[in-house]
């Protein structure tokens, strides 16, 4: 009997090089359309907790 196991072949797809520097382009663009979404979220949050903060507090509690 021979004991020896023989390792499957790789499965999937093999990027070429171009294809992988397109999807690592890709996946940037990605990443920092996500940070300024982010980003302008925030900043439209503290914009108005800092408007409601200014004019008087914040509902029933935040006059106390």
């Amino acid at each position: 009997m021979n004991d020896i196991i023989a390792e499957p072949p790789e499965e999937g797809v093999r990027l070429t090089p171009m294809q992988m520097r397109r999807r690592r382009a890709r996946s940037i663009a990605i990443a920092i359309a996500l940070f300024a979404f982010v980003a302008i979220f925030y900043a439209v949050t503290i914009a108005k907790i800092g408007g409601n903060i200014v004019k008087g507090g914040m509902g029933a509690a935040g006059g106390v």
